[in-house]
């Protein structure tokens, strides 16, 4: 490879992205080394455990979601014939990873490895090294197919739901030998294997030093497969391949340009971006897809299907950020939910689509906050009427217990007629069937979640001219008081007869997780899950004073237990500062909220400490589950100086910009500048700040004040001002802009 691709200055976006930042876990996922182009179906990273596994599982082919799934394996291999297996495990070393190129050394095989991956094919290279000894490669997979024909490999693998996928895989030197690799036995006068644990192998002359191999893949047929490698890949120089690779995340990083900031703050930022743009994945290929929702291929006229989106956590900020970035593109991501739902059987939106089809995993049902966001931001390239009646669909014509898809039931009615979800005293059994066992009822996470949704329902009929239904919805909006406790100030679970349960421990009732009131979270964080009206938790909690004493409290009350406690029970919930959560979505928000109380400065001393606490450029640098661009996102948004807390209502909450200078470039063409003076590590409290040219006192601005282009311009300085942005005057709107018109 040339010298500019593996190692380049810092001087581009992409030289800044470090796929290895989080790859140890403090506690549970790590994140993944992924090498791919931009939202593209084809997505590689090195099959391991962690970053300190010492073995490569041979090498990846495609891996069909976020976490892993892995579709075929290729193991080159150089050596006796009686040492052939399925898969080899490498000892390896010098491992290079770019978004756009990867670069290892097999150290037994002294085989030097090189790829680089388009968005439906990618590219290895290999280096075999060991003189006198015969090279090999060996492709398996699960159940399926695969044919071996000159220098070809074709065939598919199964994968549940009916889904197959097809490759396409073609080396430049046609090998000396090849056959069936089934049971450690190597058959060269077979061509086709077929069943469980598919594999073949190819052999070259003992000459061969190196080899490339291209391929492609389809989830519609091998025709197609091989289409999209001959469209992407015609010939077999990897450096080609490469360096486009990096000139599109270069464009697609450069849509935001920083000046400034630590050398860690421009790794951080832009590996955080990098990781906003794995997900959702692109599964058109040549304007057609493949749907496991009916079993058919479809024409996408002229709209992309995407797939592969775990909402609840991408709803907060991921989608947000899109609308800014690639308005088309979410545009296409919003019509392929709505395609989800025309094909699903109740008609409803996907909740965790992936390729596989719809997980329902988590809580809620938060495509409509996707939907209503971008409704009222402007990004209307779909039909709302059929947006609206699939998310109506989603939260009535389907259970609200979490991880399930069956129909309503009992609790889905107490809902509707007592607005919110009852919940169980400990020990008392569960008699409604369409609770999931381990994942519970969630009955406060749920109540909280569902009356977001519903403000969402609102916005979408109001903007429908359904007077009526805008009304009701808005009126459940509010069920969240209904579990509301005025003697502690927290959301509290309430019987089916309408009384608290009691005894209670906000830090640690409801089992493993608190699953029985709360969600992988505990009342500390859903103290503050009221997205659409913390204006009304506000006068809830006794005025501006007490709601900020309660966000102290959440930032400074110890976790109740010895760390190996409260993990074992509470192992989603990490990142902590105090009771705080800065590893899991649910808590995202929190730190901008006191903007609504009058003390901006503590949300700008916040953001700034949480992201240098918990987000760094190295290997532990990722606080919990990144989740494909849900935390990332962010990081991205906070370091720019903002962040969406209410998605549904076109409004930002300023906290504190880490870099001197930033340009965002909109999908419009226009230009959002933001200006930072004085900004440093220290200087992290605003002073002053002018929006379009005006002297600027608000700790928010709308989307409509950026969305032709804009320029936000801050005096920062490192004692707090707290005088700006705290007049009754600026608090940041709840439930709808009329409320500071």
């Amino acid at each position: 490879m040339k010298q500019q691709i593996v190692a380049a200055s810092k001087a581009e976006p992409v030289d800044y992205v470090n796929p290895y930042m989080g790859n140890i876990s403090h506690l549970l996922v790590p994140t993944y080394p992924i090498v791919h182009l931009p939202n593209s179906m084809l997505r590689v990273y090195p099959q391991r455990g962690d970053y300190t596994s010492g073995k490569l599982h041979g090498l990846p082919v495609l891996q069909i979601s976020h976490r892993g799934s892995f579709v075929f394996n290729l193991s080159p291999f150089q050596g006796d014939e009686t040492d052939l297996a399925r898969v080899m495990d490498y000892d390896y070393d010098n491992e290079v990873v770019k978004p756009y190129y990867y670069k290892v050394d097999l150290c037994d095989q002294q085989l030097h490895v090189d790829f680089a991956p388009s968005r439906q094919s990618a590219i290895y290279h290999f280096d075999y090294r060991r003189q006198n000894a015969v090279p090999y490669l060996v492709l398996n997979g699960g159940n399926g197919e695969l044919t071996v024909d000159g220098n070809t490999v074709y065939g598919y693998q199964n994968i549940w739901n009916n889904l197959k996928v097809y490759i396409y895989m073609e080396t430049d030197v046609t090998p000396e030998q090849s056959g069936v690799f089934r049971d450690g036995k190597w058959n060269r006068e077979k061509r086709k294997a077929e069943g469980d644990d598919i594999c073949v192998a190819l052999s070259w002359s003992p000459a061969l030093s190196s080899l490339n191999v291209r391929y492609g893949v389809s989830y519609i047929s091998v025709e197609q497969a091989k289409k999209n490698l001959k469209r992407e890949i015609p010939g077999f120089e990897l450096e080609t391949v490469a360096e486009e690779g990096r000139r599109i995340w270069n464009e697609e990083l450069g849509k935001i340009r920083i000046s400034g900031g630590t050398e860690n703050d421009r790794h951080v930022f832009y590996t955080s971006l990098y990781r906003c743009l794995e997900r959702p994945v692109c599964v058109s290929e040549d304007g057609r897809y493949f749907s496991v929702y009916d079993n058919k291929v479809h024409d996408d006229s002229g709209h992309a299907y995407y797939t592969d989106d775990w909402v609840w956590d991408s709803y907060r900020a991921a989608h947000p950020l899109r609308i800014l970035l690639d308005a088309p593109k979410h545009t296409d991501m919003i019509r392929s939910f709505l395609r989800m739902a025309e094909t699903d059987g109740r008609h409803s939106l996907p909740n965790f689509p992936e390729i596989t089809g719809d997980s329902r995993r988590m809580n809620c049902n938060h495509g409509v906050s996707v939907m209503a966001d971008a409704w009222c931001k402007g990004v209307r390239d779909f039909d709302l009427r059929e947006a609206y009646a699939y998310a109506k669909n989603s939260v009535e014509k389907k259970t609200l217990a979490p991880w399930s898809s069956a129909a309503p039931g009992w609790l889905d009615c107490f809902y509707m007629e007592k607005g919110y979800i009852p919940a169980l005293y400990p020990g008392e059994k569960e008699t409604v069937p369409e609770v999931n066992s381990w994942e519970k009822r969630q009955a406060v996470a749920v109540t909280l979640g569902t009356s977001y949704d519903q403000w969402c329902l609102s916005r979408m009929a109001a903007a429908l001219g359904l007077e009526h239904e805008a009304e009701h919805y808005l009126d459940c909006s509010y069920n969240y008081r209904n579990l509301f406790n005025p003697q502690t100030s927290f959301f509290h679970p309430k019987d089916k007869e309408g009384k608290f349960i009691e005894p209670f421990d906000y830090r640690f009732s409801g089992g493993m997780g608190a699953r029985d009131y709360y969600g992988e979270n505990n009342a500390w964080v859903y103290r503050w899950d009221v997205q659409h009206n913390a204006g009304d938790l506000v006068e809830l909690m006794g005025g501006k004073e007490a709601f900020v004493r309660n966000l102290d409290a959440t930032f400074n009350e110890w976790l109740g237990r010895p760390k190996y406690e409260f993990y074992a029970q509470l192992p989603d919930h990490t990142g902590n500062v105090g009771q705080y959560s800065m590893g899991n979505e649910p808590s995202l928000h929190i730190p901008y909220l006191y903007n609504y109380a009058g003390a901006p400065w503590k949300t700008q001393h916040r953001i700034r400490s949480l992201v240098h606490q918990w987000f760094r450029n190295d290997l532990m640098g990722m606080p919990g589950d990144e989740d494909g661009g849900g935390l990332s996102a962010f990081v991205v948004f906070s370091m720019m100086g903002f962040y969406p807390v209410t998605p549904g209502l076109p409004v930002y909450h300023i906290g504190s910009p880490f870099f001197s200078s930033i340009e965002l470039k909109m999908s419009n063409g226009k230009t959002l500048e933001i200006i930072a003076r004085n900004c440093s590590e220290e200087n992290k409290y605003i002073q002053s700040a002018k929006l379009n040219g005006k002297v600027w006192t608000k700790p928010w601005f709308s989307h409509e004040d950026i969305v032709n282009g804009g320029k936000l311009e801050f005096v920062m300085g490192n004692r707090c001002n707290k005088e700006w942005g705290s007049g009754a005057e600026d608090v940041p709107p709840s439930l709808d802009m009329k409320n500071n018109e």
